[in-house]
């Protein structure tokens, strides 16, 4: 790591030597108050980049200001009082304007400046009166301006917290011995020159005083090649991590015979790049002849210009390079990929550990190649645009090949064939990690028979078109996967089965729809599945998955459940498995109503989400509900008139079918059914059948201590009589209220008259009573005296003839419409063959019917037992 940081470093020194075009990041027009400054962290900085001024704004600048951007505008001079008023200012950006004037003391107010960035301005002298006052100055940028020389006053002597200096333009000539002579006792982190493209003089010693760790050089020696030994001999004996040489050979290619790599031999330097420039074979060869005997254990070679030298003689006895040395070589925008072979062998590549191949999109892979990176760890062939053939060709023998190659790079090319692949690195018996990122890998034709080495742990294909069946071409001794962004829609597990020792898998930015539930992976320790189209989620999916400490899954259509609510729940809770994008990219898709929602604000209720909760309170409201039930049934009377209703239906079924079996036809036997209470049965007796039976036009009465058929069921009796009945008397008392059959009579008879609006009913109220004293079963009773007309038995004598003139009109004319059909409705009953009682004769008097005594017996005995079922004393029957 310290050694990219390093590298990060010096490429940034020496990029400030580079004159790119600016980009504004607005169109240029001339400045108004729409182009402010943007003053933000407190008023602690200011951006002012591409805001095309041509001034500074320094009236819009508060006092605490200590960062401010003015890059990328057209400013042209920095005058006396533009920061005076900013003693807090530490970093001041003015690259890429067009200043050509700072006023002496234009930073006299500014003594806690740290970071100045002057570069790619107009100035024609370095601002040494300028820069006077600055003794915190940190880093200095004041490169590619358009300075004649690059000679330092001797105030920059004072400078010992410099670190960064980079210096020179386009316009210096040349280097003199005394330029730098003010750094001697300055030690700097990084120091990068720039001179014309047409280096005129070089002094020796002009660059023997500088003491830096990286050094950059923007130098072209195409017209003084000679220059450069010169240089190199100005660093001998002195360490550096980086040294660059940019833009070395311009405008041609060296054609002449001195080396002048010479001196690298004698200068300690950790990597040396070559960036830009004309490269061909002899210069090649001089650098390469120097760096194997050089202490140098890095090289790169970038945006490198190769042509063949026509005047290169291979000599036929073999390669000149054969022990170049090194820990990593970089060969990266190469334009000619002959530079791989520049002497027609690949032998400079047999002792380099890590060999990276960029952008030089070379179009085949010799045999001999293979043969020559033995020693090669680390091979990095991506960018390329390779194809399956170029890299791997069936006619090479690859047995025995790259026996130290832990790590192979092939991502962004255009491979296609994890078969190819497979068949290239299978005799790589140390290879440990391979990357085929953004590749067209994952088709099924071209993943079939897959043979890998056991010692591949690390997979890196992401940016690919893989399908389910494809994953069985994958090695399954992998610890680490990545098959991100891969268009994957579903998961074969049956792969997943196979890979005992995966830890951590990628599977972001697929397609997957569903997560196999029971998904068992019993090493796996981290787990990618954000980006995917999957909506349902739970703590069972993962339930396999014992060493799971790590789950990235949002950005997901997440159906908002309770099981998505359980499983984040218990997640989040109990802390075993981090969510570590939780909880910003965790929203809501579905229902539409919690569409966006934040899924950590969904909240639903306990009850809607906890099943032994909902069962808890189903059962206690259906114990409720039923304990309501039973108080009302028990309130008013519901079992009492069911066991009625029961006993309805139930008769009336065998009424059905004793007519159907004797084909007889429904008639009214009686004018009326006389429902009274035992205790009333006196004044039946004595009042109410007299006077309605002994008469020139009698009715036809029924009761039922007279008209009740032996051997029949007592309901059945009841409900077939008052069905045999036109009209139905309630001859009410307290005792009636109190009496159970007499209750049953009045419910049948309710029953009976459903939807005749009672107009068969006649109650015949015998002492008073209060219907609001009435038990709740007789609710009908209640209503009935409430809204329907009663006739009430007089107490005095005089009143009791109207009294039975309006019940005869009442029950109307004692004339029968229909004649009674069969014996069963007779007001004859028999017992064996004696007839008991007849239908009246004409004039209207009952005839005593003959009976022998044994007869007589018989019917005493009915009417007993009859007497006995209704808790009644027998009365004898009035005849005329």
């Amino acid at each position: 790591m310290m050694i990219w940081k390093l590298m990060n470093l010096s490429a940034l020194l020496v990029g400030t030597l580079a004159s790119p075009t600016p980009t504004p990041s607005s169109s240029p027009s001339a400045v108004t108050e729409e182009y402010v400054c943007r003053i933000y962290n407190l008023g602690r900085s200011a951006d002012c980049l591409g805001r095309q001024l041509d001034y500074i704004p320094w009236r819009q600048f508060p006092s605490t200001l200590e960062d401010i951007d003015l890059s990328y505008n057209k400013l042209q001079a920095v005058r006396a009082d533009d920061l005076l008023n900013l003693p807090e200012l530490r970093i001041l950006q003015l690259q890429f304007n067009n200043i050509s004037y700072i006023a002496d003391d234009a930073f006299k107010q500014n003594l806690l400046l740290e970071h100045l960035d002057i570069f790619n301005n107009s100035l024609q002298e370095i601002p040494a009166a300028a820069l006077r006052p600055l003794s915190n100055l940190q880093k200095l940028y004041m490169s590619n301006n358009l300075y004649k020389h690059a000679t330092l006053a001797d105030s920059f002597s004072k400078f010992n917290k410099l670190q960064v200096l980079s210096m020179g333009g386009p316009l210096v000539m040349g280097l003199k011995k005394d330029d730098f002579l003010p750094l001697k006792n300055i030690r700097l982190y990084g120091f990068a020159i720039k001179c014309s493209s047409n280096l005129s003089y070089y002094e020796p010693g002009s660059l023997a005083v500088i003491q830096t760790s990286q050094m950059g050089f923007d130098i072209a020696i195409d017209q003084r090649p000679n220059s450069l030994p010169l240089m190199l001999r100005d660093l001998a004996n002195k360490t550096f991590s980086v040294i660059q040489f940019r833009r070395l050979f311009e405008f041609m290619y060296y054609l002449g015979d001195e080396d002048i790599f010479q001196g690298l031999k004698d200068i300690s330097v950790y990597q040396l790049i070559f960036h830009r420039g004309k490269f061909n074979e002899n210069l090649m060869r001089m650098a390469l002849m120097n760096l194997q005997i050089a202490p140098i254990k890095r090289v790169r070679l970038q945006y490198i210009d190769f042509t063949r030298s026509p005047t290169f003689v291979e000599s036929g006895s073999g390669s000149s390079i054969t022990d170049l040395e090194l820990d990593k070589l970089d060969l990266w925008y190469i334009s000619n990929p002959d530079i791989l072979r520049f002497d027609w062998r690949f032998t400079w590549f047999n002792k380099i550990k890590e060999l990276s191949m960029q952008y030089v999109f070379f179009n085949s892979v010799p045999c001999d190649a293979w043969a020559e990176m033995g020693g090669v760890e680390l091979l990095d062939v991506s960018n390329n645009r390779l194809v399956d053939s170029v890299l791997f060709n069936q006619l090479c023998d690859y047995k025995g090949r790259m026996q130290r190659l832990r790590v192979f790079n092939m991502s962004n090319n255009a491979l296609s064939s994890l078969k190819d692949i497979s068949s290239l690195t299978r005799d790589f018996r140390q290879l440990r990690v391979i990357d085929v990122a953004d590749n067209k890998l994952g088709s099924a034709e071209e993943s079939r028979d897959c043979v890998w080495t056991q010692n591949i742990t690390r997979v890196i294909a992401h940016h690919n078109q893989f399908v389910s069946e494809a994953l069985h071409c994958l090695p399954t001794t992998v610890q680490f996967l990545d098959l991100s962004y891969c268009g994957l829609d579903q998961l074969d597990m049956t792969y997943f089965e196979k890979t005992t020792d995966l830890k951590e898998l990628l599977l972001n930015g697929n397609k997957i729809k569903f997560i196999p539930s029971r998904w068992k992976s019993l090493s796996l320790q981290s787990l990618a599945l954000d980006g995917n189209s999957f909506g349902l989620i739970n703590m069972e999916s993962f339930q396999d998955m014992p060493r799971l400490t790590r789950l990235r899954a949002g950005n997901n259509p997440y159906h908002c459940t309770c099981d998505l609510h359980a499983f984040i729940q218990d997640t989040t809770s109990k802390g075993k498995v981090n969510l570590t994008d939780w909880p910003e990219n965790y929203r809501c898709y579905h229902p539409e109503a919690f569409l966006n929602t934040v899924i950590s604000k969904y909240l639903p209720g306990r009850v809607a989400c906890d099943i032994r909760l909902v069962i808890i309170i189903c059962v206690a409201t259906t114990a409720l509900v039923v304990m309501i039930l039973m108080l009302i049934c028990y309130i008013f009377d519901v079992p009492w008139y069911t066991k009625a209703t029961y006993q309805i239906v139930r008769a009336k079924y065998r009424a059905h079918k004793e007519r159907a079996a004797g084909g007889e036809a429904e008639v009214f036997a009686y004018h009326a059914f006389i429902s009274y209470s035992h205790s009333d049965a006196d004044w039946v007796r004595d009042q109410l059948l007299p006077c309605l039976e002994n008469n020139k036009n009698p009715y036809r009465l029924c009761i039922h201590e007279r008209d009740f058929m032996p051997g029949k069921w007592i309901i059945d009796n009841i409900i077939e009589n008052i069905e045999s009945s036109h009209k139905v008397i309630f001859v009410l008392s307290h005792h009636f209220v109190n009496s159970e059959w007499c209750n049953y009579e009045l419910y049948f008879a309710q029953q009976r008259a459903m939807g005749k609006t009672f107009n068969d009913v006649i109650l015949v109220v015998k002492e008073p009573i209060d219907p609001g004293s009435l038990p709740s079963k007789y609710c009908k009773l209640k209503k009935m005296l409430s809204t329907k007309t009663y006739l009430e038995w007089p107490q005095q004598v005089k009143q009791q003839a109207f009294f039975w003139a309006q019940l005869k009109s009442v029950l109307g004319k004692p004339t029968l419409t229909r004649e009674r059909m069969g014996s069963t409705r007779s007001k004859a009953s028999s017992v064996g063959a004696v007839s008991v009682i007849e239908l009246p004769l004409e004039d209207g008097r009952p005839e005593r019917a003959a009976a022998d005594v044994d007869g007589e017996a018989e019917l005493d005995k009915v009417i007993e037992r009859n007497d006995e079922l209704f808790n009644v004393k027998p009365i004898p029957v009035a005849v005329a």
